[in-house]
């Protein structure tokens, strides 16, 4: 018999009672997807999506401010994934203003060298990126350049979706790509049963199973089933330099409340490369769009096709929510892959 043949099989075999686990990878929602896995799955093994998709967590304030910039006539540099995120009055692929797609900070500097406008990078991306984008800070870029950082951190939104009890939860598959840079050792304070998963089907199932073993056992840990990219510790020289030009900050997510401590905020020693600091920007709150439920998909309580919006209104070419427009958000992965699930 097949690994991944034997694994579903053990899986089968575990899953005694309704339970739900909730991954926070856009990655890992692509892969299930794709791979059609909920289809291999007893009916009682729920697998639901959380806040995993860095894009689609950014809140229309922040989209708005970029706008702001852009009609200000700033440059402003990002990823492709941003473009289309509605805010208030457009997004900024629809702006008119001066947008350049680059494939990472290093790019956004050479944009700024090579013109006097000003230019700021729109930052987005969980500890993933936040260490590269620290390093380029500490390179002392040219003066025309700055950062709007929209960076969040993954443990305080697990710690918000546990305190809240709005999803019932029995297991959290982490996020493999954060925990290479991280290391798993933050999660370690959550009384619930995790697991670290690489990004291939079979690894996610085994992921499902570690989880599964955790349940029956009684017990809550967190297993590290990735070990050729994660170690507890994570990559610790990569760590310094994100807290060394980034402090925490209360921060509000698209769908979520202000969730303490949630923030990479650029430090005062460094405040010239501060979009915030530098142009006064203030966000503004959400404006929810009228039946859009990216909030709900996003805390898990809720899954794409349950939007009246979802493949009709709202399609990656016409996005009315964030989830249908990054390729990590779960709409939008959905709307890929759903006929095969």
């Amino acid at each position: 018999m097949e690994p991944g043949k034997e694994i579903e099989k053990a899986i089968r075999t575990l899953t005694d009672r309704n339970l739900t686990f909730m991954h926070v990878c856009g990655t890992h929602e692509s892969t299930i997807a794709r791979s059609a896995l909920r289809s291999v799955l007893p009916e009682n093994l729920k697998i639901v999506m959380g806040p995993g998709c860095p894009v689609c967590i950014t809140p229309q304030g922040e989209i708005d401010a970029a706008l702001q910039l852009a009609s200000d006539g700033v440059t402003i540099a990002t990823y492709g994934d941003l473009l289309r995120v509605p805010g208030k009055d457009g997004s900024l692929e629809s702006c008119g203003g001066d947008i350049k797609i680059v494939q990472g900070v290093h790019k956004a500097v050479e944009v700024a060298q090579k013109t006097k406008k000003e230019v700021v990078f729109v930052s987005v991306g969980f500890e993933t990126t936040a260490p590269t984008v620290a390093a380029t800070i500490l390179t002392n870029p040219p003066d025309n350049f700055s950062i709007l950082s929209s960076h969040r951190t993954i443990p305080p939104a697990m710690k918000w979706l546990l305190s809240q009890g709005e999803a019932k939860i029995d297991g959290f598959m982490l996020p493999g790509h954060v925990c290479t840079v991280m290391g798993y050792h933050e999660y370690e304070q959550f009384h619930v049963p995790q697991v670290v998963a690489g990004f291939e089907p079979d690894e996610i199932l085994l992921g499902l199973l570690l989880l599964l073993q955790q349940i029956q056992e009684g017990v809550s840990r967190v297993d590290n089933a990735y070990p050729r990219a994660v170690t507890r510790e994570g990559n610790v020289k990569a760590q310094e330099l994100m807290w060394k030009v980034f402090s925490a900050s209360d921060v509000a997510w698209r769908g979520f409340p202000v969730i303490p401590g949630s923030g990479l905020k650029i430090r005062k020693a460094f405040s010239q490369y501060d979009a915030v600091e530098k142009f006064g920007i203030e966000f503004k709150p959400d404006v929810k769009q009228g039946g859009c439920i990216c909030d709900r998909v996003l805390r898990g309580i809720s899954q794409p096709t349950d939007c009246k919006m979802f493949g009709k209104v709202c399609t990656p070419r016409t996005p009315v929510g964030p989830c249908m427009v990054s390729h990590e958000g779960a709409c939008k992965i959905w709307h890929l892959y759903h006929s095969r699930t």
